[in-house]
């Protein structure tokens, strides 16, 4: 093929696939104004004639019988759509009420919250199962607003959001984990290394009662999608147990990944029980090998992660004081950790017992 033929064909390709993501936002903005309008007559109507529930199930049938074969009108959908107009009915009356009025030449603002304000194209990017997901599962507008930019930034998925909640992203969004990055990693990442790397990880797919590093080692590889979705953007998985070889003698690196935005290696070693300082010195080791043997010259130095049941804050400031590496501690919980209120949320544990046969 000619080069140009190429080049004309990606051209078009692109505008096909952008053509797409605009029809799908349109769509998804429609739906959800759609929604809201049919949710918010339904509230006034119910209010007004004090109609409870059996109404609402005859009308999810009715429109069944007025317009067969059509979809996302049952009887609890119709309940969502009534919750999400009262939720937000104020919001977005008053974003109506701004953009009629477009003196200031700005995008349209949903209202203020503790957070600052919320764009409206934020909102309506977000899906209606999102929003559903956000008002059953946080108390407040300021934290469904972090979750909302968050999503829509990362491109969430249903199910990845609902593992961000699961985690208490919006309770820990100031918290990092100890590390020692500020003396460590060019000034260029560093605030990116902080963003990249979580204090703790809800590893919600294992559900065991033993603190076996292999046992939670072979849980995370044999889900490392899921693992690398509650990770976070930009991380590839390399592999487990990757063997370093340093004179003949053989070391092993519990979990190795590549961060594309980092763009470093990410040595993981998973530890049971209490961080030790002996710890942070077995993983300098492997991150001077990793660096020496295995670091690409465009690529910045490997951090280290050790991932282990509890930590000392003052512990890891101390073993980090003389090392010249990245390096940073979490923690993790297992399903079986979780208290009552976060366990009701998981599949049971039959079905997660099965992820480790």
């Amino acid at each position: 093929m000619e080069p140009s033929y190429l080049d004309f064909l990606r051209d078009v390709k692109d505008h096909i696939l952008q053509s797409r993501y605009r029809a799908a936002r349109l769509v998804n903005r429609e739906l959800l104004l759609l929604y809201f309008a049919v949710g918010k007559r339904l509230s006034e109507k119910v209010a007004a004639e004090q109609w409870g529930n059996k109404v609402i199930t005859q009308l999810s049938a009715d429109l069944q019988k007025e317009l067969p074969g059509l979809r996302g009108f049952s009887a609890s959908n119709l309940k969502n759509m009534r919750q999400f107009a009262d939720a937000y009915n104020e919001l977005i009356e008053q974003s109506s009420t701004e953009q009629a009025r477009d003196t200031a030449g700005q995008g349209d603002v949903i209202g203020q919250t503790a957070s600052g304000q919320l764009d409206i194209d934020v909102f309506l990017s977000l899906g209606f199962s999102h929003h559903v997901l956000l008002l059953n599962r946080c108390n407040n507008l300021p934290e469904r607003v972090f979750y909302m930019r968050r999503a829509v930034a990362n491109q969430w998925t249903h199910e990845m959001l609902d593992w961000q909640i699961k985690a208490r992203a919006y309770q820990k969004r100031d918290q990092t984990l100890p590390n020692n990055f500020s003396t460590t990693l060019p000034e260029s990442i560093r605030d990116a290394a902080l963003q990249a790397f979580k204090d703790e990880y809800l590893l919600d797919f294992i559900n065991v009662e033993s603190d076996d590093e292999r046992v939670i080692e072979k849980g995370i590889v044999q889900n490392i999608k899921a693992f690398i979705l509650k990770a976070g953007k930009g991380f590839a998985f390399i592999g487990n147990q990757h063997r370093l070889l340093v004179d003949g003698d053989e070391f092993f690196v519990d979990l190795l990944f590549y961060n594309r935005q980092l763009r470093c290696l990410v040595a993981v070693e998973l530890k049971k029980g209490k961080f030790k300082p002996i710890y942070a010195g077995q993983l300098n080791f492997y991150l001077n090998v990793l660096n020496d043997q295995e670091r690409m010259p465009d690529e910045n130095p490997a951090i280290g992660i050790v991932l282990c049941k509890e930590k000392n804050d003052k512990t890891v400031e101390y073993a980090f004081q003389s090392i010249h590496n990245p390096m940073g501690v979490a923690t993790y919980q297992l399903s079986s950790d979780l208290p009552d209120h976060l366990r009701d949320v998981l599949p049971d544990p039959e079905t997660l017992k099965r992820l480790l046969d």
